[in-house]
């Protein structure tokens, strides 16, 4: 145990440690953790202690013990998955919301954590140009949740209640007409009816969050196909195919999960022609997962090649997540809808031990009554320190740098020849470049064959995973396409570390292909 004094010496030291280990970080540490599956049970008790521990061992502990297992997701070489940034102002802004910690499910827990949300949630609408409807004061708004996958499946749940709503509207409609169901059993009668026959949507590319949502609701999950020739797009035609023979079949579309910038390609679905197509589908909420791309619509130039306009004008719900590209440490995802009362009439429960004079009136808003969970973290502080210290110009510099990076990297790629006969290129760009993200394979000249190229792929990237290094991440495409995704991103990287990195990539290249 601490005392203030303790505390405050103990606090010296993590800082001084902290600040350490980033300026060490990559002269002085690989990428990847070299340790063994279970290294760290051979090395602590298997029980608690029975007396306290002096912090001064513990906090040694942390270094000798738990350090050697960490994976650097900061480090300027790390372009595995998508980036996690860890920001020095975010990391501030935790200590703070930490000393200070409340479960925040409503607005009397602490005021100030729920308005500071609201705020700096319209803040970022605005920073990232989404239409007024999600603002608060346009009947929407912004909440900030732990993850993508807690975005998609509260808004899936928001989803199903409205949906249920207008086929009970519709069963009462028509009972009125002709039905020799009771009166008061309409609404039961109806939610059992229809829970069974609803149907979520997104495409092979949709990332798992989308299955896992409807795993968790139980509701089937329908993957529809898309093609190289369509950029891994998602198509209104191919949707609405689907969708009609499930309405065939007397089933009910009530979730589309439509993709700015997908996990394996950076794929941003026809959102025009996926809104065209639910118009036909009253029952179906259009969700957007932006996760790691959203946040390029701070930089206007990019909004256009993301489809901005499109999911102002379609989109139900949009999510992203500042804890990738958007220098707030994890987690911070942030999920916007167009209209607060999709959830709120899903998720509302208030027992009177909750209840309060502010509530009930109406003047603020219970963060508790739009997720899932009772308590949450006061995130908004981490949010609210980095943009006012970055502010936008420096937000959008950051994501400027990723993707100027990734495009001077995708130059490299391509013009590495190869030194067999006939010379030329020896790696192809999978997928057009996407803001940060490159997608390459090796293609040496003279191999076309797929099953050869797979083969090769394969045993190309293992040896890069090998590496400690460096780290990068693997994928798989439709046509069976085996490939490396390159994902920049750390604040720390600059182009000496993708040129130094793909130099660590060349040497993993079979030498017969390499002069």
């Amino acid at each position: 145990m601490l005392d203030i004094e303790s505390f405050r010496k103990a606090g010296y030291l993590a800082i001084d440690r902290i600040c350490d280990y980033y300026t060490a970080l990559q002269t002085q540490r690989d990428v990847v953790s070299s340790v063994e599956p279970g290294y760290l049970a051979k090395l602590v008790p298997n029980a608690a202690p029975n007396d306290g521990e002096d912090i001064d061992i513990i906090a040694n502990d942390f270094q000798s013990l738990i350090m050697p297992g960490i994976t650097h997701w900061q480090h300027p070489k790390f372009f595995a998955y998508f980036p996690a940034n860890a920001n020095l102002v975010s990391i501030l802004a935790d200590i703070y919301a930490s000393s200070v910690s409340n479960p925040g499910f409503g607005w009397t827990c602490s005021p100030a954590c729920t308005e500071l949300e609201s705020i700096v949630m319209d803040w970022s609408t605005r920073l990232f140009g989404l239409d007024d409807a999600f603002l608060y004061s346009g009947g929407g708004g912004g909440i900030i949740m732990g993850s993508a996958s807690e975005s998609a499946l509260t808004a899936a749940i928001g989803a199903r209640e409205r949906a249920l709503r207008i086929l009970a509207a519709q069963d009462k409609k028509q009972h009125e007409q002709d039905s020799s169901l009771p009166e008061t059993s309409i609404p039961l009668h109806s939610r059992e009816k229809w829970s069974q026959r609803l149907v979520m949507y997104g495409s092979t590319q949709t990332h798992s969050i989308g299955a896992k949502a409807a795993l968790i609701m139980g509701h089937p999950f329908r993957a529809v196909p898309v093609t190289l020739e369509d950029g891994f797009s998602l198509r209104g035609d191919a949707l609405r195919a689907v969708m009609e023979e499930d309405k065939a079949a007397g089933l009910v579309p009530f979730f589309v999960i439509g993709t700015v910038g997908t996990t394996s390609s950076g794929a941003v679905d026809n959102i025009t022609e996926i809104g065209e197509v639910l118009e036909d589908y009253p029952t179906a909420h259009l969700h957007i997962d932006a996760a790691w791309a959203g946040m390029g619509y701070a930089c206007p130039e990019y909004r256009e090649i993301l489809r901005l306009e499109d999911v102002n004008k379609y989109a139900a719900s949009y999510s992203s997540n500042f804890h990738k590209q958007g220098l707030v440490h994890f987690d911070c995802s942030a999920i916007w809808v167009r209209d607060r009362t999709l959830l709120t009439e899903a998720l509302d429960v208030t027992p009177e031990f909750l209840r309060t004079k502010q509530g009930d009136a109406g003047l603020v808003i219970d963060y508790r009554n739009l997720q899932l969970a009772l308590g949450r973290k006061f995130r908004s502080l981490k949010l609210w320190f980095v943009l006012r210290s970055y502010g936008v110009s420096g937000f959008q510099a950051h994501i400027r740098k990723s993707v100027d990076l990734a495009n001077r990297l995708a130059t490299l790629i391509t013009s590495t020849t190869s030194s067999t006969t006939p010379s030329g290129p020896l790696f192809e760009l999978v997928a057009p470049i996407s803001l940060s993200l490159v997608v390459f394979r090796l293609h040496p000249p003279g191999v076309s064959d797929e099953v050869e190229l797979d083969k090769l792929n394969r045993s190309f990237y293992d040896r890069i995973n090998r590496r400690k290094d460096i780290m990068l991440t693997q994928t798989l495409l439709p046509g069976q396409l085996f490939c490396i995704r390159w994902a920049i991103g750390a604040e720390s990287t600059r182009w000496e570390d993708v040129a130094g990195a793909w130099e660590s990539v060349m040497e993993e290249v079979d030498g017969k292909y390499v002069g």
